[in-house]
């Protein structure tokens, strides 16, 4: 999942990037509002956690802005204020969902995952392949029954190929969907890591390299 955090507050910011990166999110980070809507609209996220009074472009607006677009992308708003008039205010501006200050860690984690589950096309609880069984939200995977141990890259792009459903993701793709923005785009660490996650899941092979394409994963 791609997450990006727009947050003025850089100590909270920079604890919410490393707790949603410690769930296995792929996070970026903006600390004002102008380079918040920029790399909103650079780059396609499955949810922005988004503070509402932000420097520059207002939290409100970039809301505004990404649901006029027509993006997929789901908003979860922050602010300090928790009236129920601010939150009714936030969700009528088109915000998905509304947590104020001060919050529960791992309700935001929930509140990012629930969300991120409808910003894509609704996939299965549990992804299967032949004998091969991903369970995203146990962060459990198993062959034959027998657990695979995956970092969380390797279970990032596995999960993307089993979403696929059979059809071909590029490097692109998982580059943009398991990795950061802080990532080189020339780098090989796509086909180091589907190298070393075909090695964990064995034989008989399941991931397939599409020459000039990408991988599939296939029953």
């Amino acid at each position: 999942m791609r997450v990006l955090v727009v947050e003025d507050e850089r100590n909270l910011a920079d604890a919410i990037a490393r707790g949603l990166r410690r769930q296995g999110m792929a996070v970026d980070l903006a600390y004002d509002g102008s380079t918040g809507h920029e790399m909103a609209f650079v780059t396609r996220y499955d949810v922005v956690v988004l503070d509402r009074d932000l420097p520059g472009i207002h939290g409100d607006q970039i809301c505004a802005d990404l649901v006029s677009s027509g993006a997929l992308t789901r908003v979860l708003m922050l602010t300090a204020s928790g009236t129920v008039a601010d939150r009714v205010e936030g969700l009528q501006l088109g915000a998905d969902d509304y947590l104020p200050k001060p919050f529960a860690f791992d309700e935001l984690v929930a509140r990012v995952q629930a969300l991120g589950r409808r910003a894509t096309p609704a996939a299965p609880p549990v992804l299967a392949v032949a004998d091969l069984v991903l369970d995203p939200a146990k962060r459990v995977v198993t062959r034959a029954g027998a657990a695979v141990d995956l970092t969380r890259k390797e279970f990032g792009v596995l999960e993307e190929l089993l979403k696929a459903r059979g059809a071909v993701v590029s490097s692109e793709e998982l580059l943009e969907r398991v990795w950061d923005a802080n990532t080189d785009p020339f780098t090989t660490t796509v086909r180091v890591t589907v190298m070393t996650l075909r090695k964990k899941i064995g034989d008989p092979p399941l991931i397939e390299t599409v020459v000039g394409a990408g991988y599939r994963v296939t029953a």
